[in-house]
């Protein structure tokens, strides 16, 4: 998928929502546990409650891996959903990878070509040469961790080296990179007031940004400080919209909620009279 298509999508639906489908078993509805595959149940009933809602999901990886050769099943089985029934869907593979050259080159053939995902988020510790790899593919997008929502963000991300956080100088330096146009980052909601700065290295590019709801992250603030005139935003909700029932009306909460920040996100985007 193009950004314009995903700007097209964005301006349709007037919502930038990405819905994360981290499925832990031990939190969904107990009747979909005597189903063949509940991992995929509970998300083709979400997707097709949610999808006219958002523009993007973003399956956390380690969330199936988790269940072994089970897992990864029922993340094949969901994307190829996605892929089939809903391909306007923008889809992110939150993997976090991030190696040498050629393994990064597998790691891209397995999101990209196998699984065909449209972006995959990348740690960028190991440089230049790990992320290229993932940069080399038409039309899909690398998501670099800039500045995270955690705690721990403040270890690395925020430190001063020569006079420039770190997370600057991961920014300022992917935008020499081959292909860097295919780049996105991420950008926790809970760093909003950071949104003035990276907005000034990266005006242009797409942030997804976790951290909104459960994280405490604001909505507003960081559309008043990261947005563009493309919009340039992804803003993710997990578990506050896909666990919002833990009973037979689970699709149906978790409609509401989408429909409670994508109601927020069409009045963010409608022009003031």
């Amino acid at each position: 998928m193009t950004t314009r298509e995903l700007v097209g999508q964005i301006k349709k639906k007037k919502s930038f929502l990405c819905i994360g489908l981290d499925v832990d078993l031990e939190k969904i509805p107990k009747h979909l546990l005597t189903v063949e595959d509940p991992i995929f149940e509970f998300n083709k009933k979400i997707i097709d409650a949610t999808h006219h809602l958002a523009v993007a999901y973003k399956p956390n990886i380690a969330f199936y891996e988790a269940y072994g050769i089970k897992g990864w099943k029922s993340l094949e089985k969901t994307i190829q959903y996605l892929n089939a029934n809903y391909p306007e869907i923008f889809t992110i593979a939150d993997a976090k990878r991030g190696d040498i050259g050629n393994t990064s080159t597998m790691y891209a053939k397995a999101f990209f070509e196998d699984l065909e995902f449209d972006s995959v988020t990348i740690a960028p510790y190991m440089g230049k040469d790990s992320v290229e790899p993932f940069l080399a593919f038409d039309n899909k997008h690398t998501i670099l961790l800039a500045l995270t929502s955690n705690q721990g963000a403040f270890d690395f991300q925020t430190k001063k080296i020569d006079g420039k956080e770190v997370y600057k100088e991961v920014l300022e330096t992917s935008k020499s990179w081959n292909k860097s146009e295919n780049l996105m980052y991420v950008v926790g909601a809970t760093k909003a007031k950071y949104l003035v700065d990276i907005r000034k290295i990266i005006p242009d590019s797409f942030l997804l940004v976790p951290g909104v709801g459960a994280q405490g992250g604001n909505l507003q603030d960081v559309c008043t400080y990261g947005m563009n005139d493309q919009i340039g935003l992804l803003i993710n909700s997990s578990r506050g919209i896909i666990y919002a029932s833990d009973g037979l009306d689970f699709d149906s909460k978790a409609e509401e909620k989408a429909k409670e920040l994508q109601q927020q996100m069409e009045e963010i985007l409608t022009p003031k009279k």
